[in-house]
This record gives structure tokens, sequence and C-alpha cells, in this order.
């Protein structure tokens, strides 16, 4: 009976802890349903973090090289600054974590970020959590964090992003291009290079799939899926950054003298077609993108009345079908052509003249002649064979393709001496090859290859690519004739693109510019362009200027092209100059970068290299020429070192040149006054240089 009795009161209490337990759960499942939070979680929160979760790795941004392998467009860390302004930040009193005072933050901060005090601290007087500091705050670079890092700013904090940047701002701007970003943070390209290959440069975000928990941890035990991301591919150009900066100088000195509306200076490899340097004016500043004044590619997407510089195909045209006598003759000075007369740009001729004469005179009416005779079946075939009217295929956006249609009599003698057709400088520059490589054309190009960043691997190379003889080795090397001819015959302003160490030939032309009725009849409204290469006896490189309303003198224009061309000639090592020099005073530079700047100077000094010497830090960061350029004794060598303050060196008996390649060096602004040597300089010996720097140099 007892342990009946026992069994029956244990039973019971079991049951009782049933039925307590059974209304506990029913009263907080009833919280549950009816509250927003417990035990402080918030249970939509909760459930909603416990879905699985995608986090996006994104893909860096390939980077555009020069053919020597010069950075040109690369990814970096950008900052914008941040002022935390709720005092909820802040725990510790004595460790403040929001802005505390105003007033000098924004004192401390204008001046780094290049806005007013008052500005800011509008800013961080707003109501908010939070407020970001722009415009001058956002997309800043290390150097100016680490500035404001060191200010100690209580609540002064940095969001981290990506943004493009081109070390060399207007170098090449149009054929580099650039990116911009976009809101949801993407880099895309707009123009040039960026532009044309973005989806190559571009790669594919990676991304990460995981459970995470209310905190948003990735919870433990749980499967995670990682998917890399495949950086963009490396791009290199055909640009050589010292031809390059040799346009760019010559670009800048001729537009800071004279006024005009535009100027497009191209340099292509004779035998390959590599566009090694494309300058213009004007251009614009790669990072700040504030003073574009057109989106258009003067190298592809300018399309304007070639002038005289087409009668070296009309007169090849000539000869190709058989037609042409050098020594023939003909009266100068007008034509009769239906109900329009044309002239010589004289007006009045040089009497009868041959046509080997006439090509050296520039004589609208030989062209004529020889156009009438041709017909215009002929004389379009055969500008259409060298590809003028057609893209020339270079791989930038937007090329045009220019118009050679003429139907008219009147219409096929003025196409003869390139008026009332237009063409690109990028054809001009394809026309070009055929008289530097024997009648062979080839297709001029600007990508030398593209490198996965990954890999490594190539994974384009561009080739040598001929599109056919179009003209035969005679006439070629006749042809070639008659442009030296033109420029050492001293007979017209051609003679000023004469040079002293390499021979430079060439055409020139002078088209006039269509107005509201008809050709206009200023004083200026002309494209005045140069048609070259050198040197004559094996041409290397490919020549091709032009400008518009151009103000200036002819030999002052001439006298740029030429220095130009000189630079590359000693450069490159084609002149007459360097190849009497005795092979022990050729130096070839190695490299000298992370080296010690002292032993690196010493060393240079004992080849008897004058070295100019940027900074006084311990490591040579950058160095002018790079390695592999080849040098005579006596040549400057600029060595950056890891300083963080540079000054302006004694540059009085520099050449143009030197001075130049100095200043584009070390970012500053400068002003040319003269031609020659360095005779004064605005800045003295040890001003010390800021982003502000400005220097004026009197030339004599």
């Amino acid at each position: 009976m007892k342990r009946k009795k026992t069994t029956v009161n244990i039973s019971l209490v079991i049951f009782i802890v049933l039925i307590l337990s059974f209304f506990s759960i029913v009263i907080k499942l009833s919280m549950v349903s009816l509250r927003k939070t417990t035990d402080g979680i918030d249970l939509k929160q909760f459930m909603d973090n416990r879905n699985t979760e995608t986090e996006v790795l994104p893909a860096t941004r390939g980077t555009i090289y020069s053919a020597d392998g010069e950075a040109l467009a690369q990814t970096i860390n950008s900052y914008t600054v941040v002022a935390y302004l709720s005092e909820s930040r802040t725990k510790d009193p004595e460790n403040p974590q929001h802005v505390v005072d105003k007033d000098k933050t924004a004192e401390a901060l204008s001046g780094i970020l290049g806005m007013s005090k008052e500005y800011i601290l509008k800013l961080l007087n707003t109501d908010g959590y939070q407020v970001e500091l722009g415009p001058g705050g956002r997309d800043i670079n290390i150097v100016l964090k680490r500035q404001i890092e060191a200010l100690n700013l209580p609540g002064i904090g940095f969001i981290e992003s990506k943004k493009r940047y081109y070390p060399m701002t207007n170098f090449a701007s149009y054929i580099i291009g650039y990116a911009r970003k976009t809101d949801d943070n993407e880099l895309i390209g707009e123009m040039g290079a960026e532009a044309y290959f973005d989806e190559e440069l571009s790669g594919e975000d990676g991304y990460t799939i995981y459970q995470k928990d209310a905190y948003g941890y990735t919870m433990p035990n749980t499967t995670t899926i990682t998917e890399p991301a495949k950086n963009g591919q490396d791009v290199y150009l055909t640009i050589d950054s010292k031809i390059q900066m040799f346009v760019e100088n010559g670009v800048k000195e001729i537009t800071e003298n004279n006024k005009m509306d535009w100027i497009t200076f191209t340099i292509a490899d004779a035998k390959t077609g590599a566009i090694v340097a494309s300058g213009s004016s004007p251009n614009f500043n790669l990072n700040t993108k504030d003073n574009i004044t057109s989106y258009l590619n003067p190298l592809t997407s300018y399309t304007y009345e070639p002038g005289s510089t087409m009668k070296i195909y009309s007169w090849l045209a000539s000869m190709e079908n058989n037609q042409y006598n050098g020594n023939a003759t003909y009266k100068s000075g007008t034509i009769k052509v239906d109900d329009a007369t044309i002239k010589d740009f004289n007006g009045h001729g040089w009497g009868t003249i041959n046509y080997d004469f006439g090509f050296v005179m520039s004589s609208n009416v030989g062209a004529t002649n020889l156009g009438l005779k041709l017909g215009r079946e002929k004389l379009h075939d055969y500008y259409a064979s060298l590809g003028f009217g057609k893209k020339t295929g270079l791989s930038l956006p937007n090329e045009l393709a220019g118009d050679i249609g003429f139907v008219y009599r009147t219409e096929l003698a003025t196409a003869s001496f390139g008026q009332g057709i237009t063409t690109t400088p990028a054809q001009n520059i394809q026309a070009l090859t055929l008289i530097a490589n024997d009648g062979i054309e080839l297709q001029p190009y600007i990508v030398e290859k593209i490198v996965d960043s990954n890999s490594g691997e190539v994974t384009y190379k561009h080739e040598r690519t001929e599109l056919g003889r179009k003209a035969s080795a005679e006439n070629a090397a006749y042809m070639r004739k008659l442009m030296y001819d033109v420029v050492y015959s001293g007979k017209t302003d051609a003679m000023f693109y004469k040079t002293e160490n390499v021979s430079l030939i060439g055409k020139t032309g002078t088209a006039q510019l269509v107005g509201s009725n008809g050709y206009a009849t200023g004083t200026y409204d002309y494209i005045r362009s140069f048609a070259g290469m050198f040197p004559y006896e094996d041409p290397q490189y490919i020549i091709y200027v032009s400008v518009k309303k151009y103000t200036g003198s002819y030999r002052d224009f001439a006298r740029m092209v030429k220095k130009v061309v000189e630079e590359i000639a000693k450069y490159k090592n084609i002149t007459e100059l360097i190849e009497k020099v005795d092979e022990n005073k050729i130096i070839t530079m190695n490299n000298y970068i992370s080296t010690d700047a002292t032993v690196t100077e010493e060393k240079l000094k004992a080849l008897n290299l004058t070295i100019i010497k940027l900074g006084n830090g311990k490591y040579i960061i950058n160095q002018y020429p790079e390695k592999g350029s080849t040098l005579i004794v006596g040549s400057k060598v600029f060595l950056f070192t890891n300083d963080e303050k540079y000054t302006i060196p004694n540059m009085i008996g520099w050449s143009s040149s030197e001075a130049t390649t100095l200043c584009r060096l070390l970012g500053i602004k400068y002003k040319i006054n003269g031609y020659g040597y360095v005779k004064e300089q605005s800045l003295e010996e040890g001003t010390e240089i800021n982003e502000d720097t400005e220097i004026s140099l009197t030339l004599e």
C-alpha cells in the first residue's frame, strides 16, 4: 500500500510540472508573436540574417602602360574624409570619437582640402550622425590622408574606395582616355583606350556566399562558397613615353606662344605602323577632367581638307598609272576648268616649269593637270586604295572615315590638291607608310599587347600588318626624292624644316577653311600641315602635324617640329652626330630605382654624366632617362629621391628640352620665352616646389 501511495504522489508532481511548462511555452510564444524584440534581438532581422548572404568581391581594373612600361592609367586606393558629429560615438570622454571643436577642425582642414573654413564649418554644423567633407575631401590620395591623420583631429575618419589615377595628368590624354566612377562605385571607360578596351580592363567581380547570424558574423559549421575576382587585363600601348614627352613639350611650346584653334601632332614607327606619340591641344587633365573642350580624339575623329599634302598621292597616282613624266613641262600660274579658275598659291606661278619642280613648289595647276589626265575614276580609286574614305581600324573609339567623293571636273581638279575632300590624321599616317616602305602600306596601330594580370599570359600581341603593295619600290623612292627636294631645295618655306643632324623629308599643306559662303578669306582661315619622315635614306619614323587657324610665324612652327624630330633622332641614335661619337663615350642607362642615392650619384658621376638629384632622400624612387636609354658623356640624368620636398635647381645654360622635361617630370607649370638655352629663370635655385609652382624660363 505504501509503495502504491508513493507512486501516485510522484506522478502527480510530474503532471503538475508538465502543465506549468505547457503554459509557460504558450505565454512565451504569445509574447514573441506580439512583441518586436525578445531578449534584445529583433526577431524579423534575425530571420532575415539567417538567409544566405552574397558579398561581391570587386575586380581591380587593369593598368594601361606605355610601350616602355610606364604606368599611364592605374587603379589606386582613394579616401573620402568623413566627420562624425554624433556624441553617441564617444564612450570615453578622454578619447572622443566625434568632432568636439568644430571651429578648430574647420580651420585645420581648410588648407589641406582646398575648401574655405566657413564652408567646412557649415558642413560640421549639419544635423546628422556624420557628414562627408566634399568636394575637397572626396577621392583624396594617401598623402593627403596621412597629412590629415597627423593632425589628430577627433571625429575625423575616412571611407576607403578605389579610383582611377593618371600619373602623367594630361599626357596623351586623348589616346589614354579616362574611366569614370558610377553611382555603384564601378569604373567605366569613357574615352580613348579606357573606353575601347573597357571589357578587357574591367575584369570580372567575384563573390562569397555564406550564412550569417543576427550580428552579421559568419555562422560556424556552415558552407561558404567563394569565387575569386578576376582582375582586369593590362593594356600596353605603343606609346613611347620619351617620344610622347618630346611631342607634348613641342605642342605646349607652340601653343603658349601663339594662338590657334587646335593642333595635332603624331609620330609613327615607319617600319611597323605603331603610333609612338600623339599629342594635341587643347588637351585636358585626365585626373580632374575639368578642362575638356572636346570629346573627339584629333587623331581619328577630326576630318578636314588636307590641302597640298594630298599632292603626294595625286603625283603617285599619275606614276602608278604610267602617265607621269617629271621632266614634262606646263605653264604654271592659272588654269581654267569649266567655269572655275584655279591658281597657284602665289597667283602668278613660275612660268613654264616641269612637274618635278611643280611638286617642290606645290603647284595647284600642276596637280590639276595630272588629275584631269587621270580622270575621276582613276584618281578616286587610287585614293581609296590607300585607305582614304574609310576607317583605318585604329583601336580607338569614334573613328571617322572622311569623304573623298567628287564628281565634276572642278571637284576632280581640287581633289588633286587636297581641297573638297576630307581625311583624318590617322589616314595620312597610314598612307605615308607606303612611301617609307618601298610601296608596301602598313596598318597603323596603338596597342602593342594585352596581358592577363592574373596569370601574366599575353592574350593579344599585335603583329605587323601589311595592307598590300600600293606603289612600286621605284615610285616610292622617286617620291621620297621629291619630298627631299621640298625641304632641301631652299626654294620654299619648307626649307625651315631642314634639320641639322638628321635628314627630314616631307610635304607641306595649306587648306582654306570652308565659310558660310564658300571658302573663308580671313588671314588665318587655314589648316596648315606637314607630312614627313626621317631619315631620308631609310625612314624610321613618320610624322604628321596639322594646325587650325595658326596665327604665328611659319618659321616658328617649323622650328618646333624639327626640334622634336632632332630630339627623337638623338634619343634613338639615328643622327649623324651620334654616329660620329666614339663608342667609348656612349653610355647605356641601367635601372637605379631603389638604390642608395649617394652611391648611385657617385657611380654616374664617374661615367662623366651630369647628375641632377631632386630631394635629399636616401633612396632613388624615379630616374630619367630610364633603363636602356642611350646617352652621350655629359648628358643630364635626373634622380628623384624619397624626399617629401623637392626644390628648383639652377637651370641656367640648360637646353629647352632639358628644362621642359624636368618641369613635366616634376608636374609644375612652366612658360618658355624664346629659343635656345636657358638665360633666366623666374624662380631662384632652392625654391620649394608645390602643386601651385609655376616657373618662367627665358631662352636665347
